[in-house]
């Protein structure tokens, strides 16, 4: 009597969406996360290709949950805007474009090392870190772009354009970093990171300010 043969069956991985821990340190830190996430989605609300997370698990090697990151605020350019509750690297078939980390003093060396080192591994186009309170960075706004190296893909930083015109702030023209990848100018105003679209100038409006922007029109047309 022939033996009876046992089905393998692979072993289910489970990915976890959720470690338990606090979004942000400080209200400070919340809010400037929650503004930047909310002016990025309004910016490419009519795009079908550009993928707009905050705080969710990014997972970067299959079968391992525990290469993972949680990028404070990120852009994926290529794939579908729809909602998730992890993204998944070799499923979405790219890694994030753009990382944002807002930084406090808690996660300023993770965010300036290991999970800057790694975002340049997975090919991350461009790495950014705010600091709201300025206690943690110096400068308080450093941002980093990827570039081919002997070793491998790494970070250079991405240095200031002079910025000239009327209305023009002392703080605007003495750090002004242009996202290649976005099409923003990136300003830190008093503890407040400002994006202005490069070609236009125009400044993209926190949700307070949009709301208040709606409720005007709405009483002109009255």
């Amino acid at each position: 009597m022939s033996a009876m043969r046992r089905e393998h069956r692979p072993v289910e991985v489970h990915y976890p969406d959720s470690d338990g821990q606090p979004m942000a340190e400080t209200d400070l830190h919340w809010q400037a996360t929650v503004d930047l996430a909310l002016m990025l989605k309004a910016r490419y609300r009519d795009r079908d290709d550009v993928y707009v997370a905050s705080n969710n698990f990014v997972y970067y090697r299959e079968g391992d949950p525990t290469s993972v990151f949680s990028p404070d605020v990120y852009v994926v350019f290529g794939v579908s805007p729809k909602l998730r509750r992890m993204y998944k690297m070799w499923e979405e078939g790219a890694p994030p474009s753009v990382v944002f980390e807002i930084t406090s003093r808690s996660t300023s060396l993770e965010d300036e090392g290991n999970k800057k080192v790694l975002c340049a591994r997975l090919g991350v186009r461009e790495y950014w870190m705010f600091d709201p309170e300025g206690e943690a960075l110096s400068p308080a706004l450093q941002g980093y772009r990827s570039t081919e190296a002997s070793s491998g893909r790494t970070f250079e930083p991405i240095t200031s354009e002079p910025m000239i015109g009327p209305g023009v702030s002392d703080v605007e023209r003495s750090r002004r970093l242009r996202s290649e990848a976005l099409g923003l100018i990136l300003t830190d105003e008093s503890g407040t990171l400002v994006l202005r679209d490069a070609e236009s100038g125009e400044r993209l409006l926190r949700p307070d300010e949009l709301q208040a922007e709606v409720e005007r029109l709405r009483g002109r047309g009255r």
